[in-house]
């Protein structure tokens, strides 16, 4: 039973809850890692765009930054559907005349592999600046190790994995 506090009192007596809006400083944020191996790329990115956004949060609101951090590993090993590697491509341009750049995902995937993970997120985030901060809390890393073994352990409550206990 909420207190009295949460309770407002409209005319004729009904007792009604105070709509509850969040504020930054009652996010608690905690750390996910996500593994890539044979993971689709589009899948893959949706769900790193979920729990970046804070969208698995009853207290999600789209004005604030409620997500989490999110780890993805094994970048390198990520599967794309059809024939994806040699016709996707992905363009940039300088502005300037003849600055127009193109890249196919199979040459990308070889170059920089965290690069493809982290474009595919970042077109499922917001464009704002908000979207920015967002994108402060992802971190992609080639290969099953990282840096961030501190804070996974301390986030779920369990114990980082030894190196033995990875391979096994």
């Amino acid at each position: 039973m909420p207190d009295a506090s949460e309770l407002s009192t409209f005319p004729g007596g009904t007792a009604q809850l105070k709509t509850y809006s969040t504020k930054i400083k009652d996010v608690e944020r905690k750390w996910h890692v996500i593994d890539a191996s044979g993971r689709t790329l589009g899948k893959l990115a949706t769900e790193a765009a979920g729990l970046l956004m804070g969208k698995h949060k009853p207290t999600f609101s789209y004005n604030l930054d409620t997500g989490d951090h999110v780890i993805v590993i094994n970048a390198e090993k990520v599967q794309v559907t059809g024939n994806k590697l040699k016709q996707k491509h992905y363009y940039r341009h300088s502005g300037y005349p003849g600055g127009f750049k193109s890249i196919s995902l199979e040459k990308m995937m070889q170059d920089n592999p965290t690069r493809v993970v982290e474009h595919a997120i970042r077109g499922m985030l917001p464009h704002t600046r908000l979207g920015a901060e967002i994108r402060k809390k992802l971190r992609v890393y080639t290969g099953d190790t990282h840096p961030h073994l501190a804070q996974v352990a301390q986030s779920s409550g369990t114990k980082p994995k030894t190196e033995e206990q990875r391979v096994s």
